[in-house]
């Protein structure tokens, strides 16, 4: 019996090992690293006005990530999350940057920059978003930064996009949503004029996928946004969420 328990503990201490490998070397970047990554001298003029309202530091620490991850930024846009995952995964770990149709003429000029060297633009449907090359149980972390809402009057089948992203992370694997807060009981109605989602409403659609809410983001938060404009006075931010769910 106790070579039996000997031998299941070291095949469980094991597989540890060899999910941590997969997913680099299992040690989340330091906030000092962070800081590095955020003040590297060939980031945009533009970016770094967005860093403004991103606080990248604080979502990039939130995330947990670690060099060598597989990540999936979907509706990756111009590639300003894009190009912060890349840099922080480093060159041992890959990025999707995820588009619907073409990418834009930003991305495609983002991703030529040397740091940019381990992304890959996917330009497929939200509904099926994962490569071809990515097996199931491949990715290490997926990611989508303030559109979730857009999916809502674009006509996205999002539990069809939702179940995609589950079946290609892994067991452990993240799904990161940010967005900007809608008011109770919205829904994603106001998707197409307030452009915002309620947060509760994201939080069923994503857990109905299998996943498990693990952490709520507070820093990009402002209790005092009524939530009744798409863009607040200068004085008066809007009031987003940030959710780290993840796949049992």
């Amino acid at each position: 019996m106790k070579s039996i328990l000997l031998f299941a503990l070291a095949a469980a201490a094991s597989a540890a090992a060899l999910a941590q490998t997969s997913a680099g070397d299992g040690t989340a970047l330091s906030r000092a690293r962070i800081a590095e990554i955020v003040a590297s001298p060939d980031r945009s003029a533009a970016d770094r006005t967005n860093d403004l309202r991103r606080k990248p530091e604080e979502v990039l620490a939130f995330i947990g990530l670690r060099p060598g991850m597989v990540a999936l930024d979907l509706s990756s846009g111009g590639g300003y999350t894009t190009e912060l995952l890349a840099r922080s995964v480093g060159p041992g770990g890959k990025v999707y940057a995820q588009v619907p149709r073409v990418a834009s003429a930003g991305l495609t000029a983002r991703v030529a920059k040397p740091p940019l060297a381990n992304v890959t633009v996917v330009a497929q449907p939200f509904e099926s978003p994962v490569p071809a090359e990515v097996a199931a149980g491949g990715l290490d972390l997926a990611t989508m930064m303030f559109n979730y809402h857009d999916l809502g009057h674009m006509g996205v089948d999002r539990d069809r996009m939702n179940r995609a992203v589950f079946a290609a992370l892994k067991p452990g694997g993240l799904y990161v949503i940010a967005d900007h807060s809608g008011r109770a009981g919205t829904g994603i109605s106001e998707a197409g004029t307030l452009h915002r989602v309620e947060e509760a409403f994201v939080k069923v659609e994503v857990e109905r996928a299998g996943f498990r809410l693990l952490a709520e983001g507070g820093f990009l938060r402002n209790p005092n946004d009524p939530r009744d404009r798409e863009t607040p006075d200068a004085a008066q931010p809007k009031d987003e969420f940030v959710l780290k769910f993840v796949r049992p």
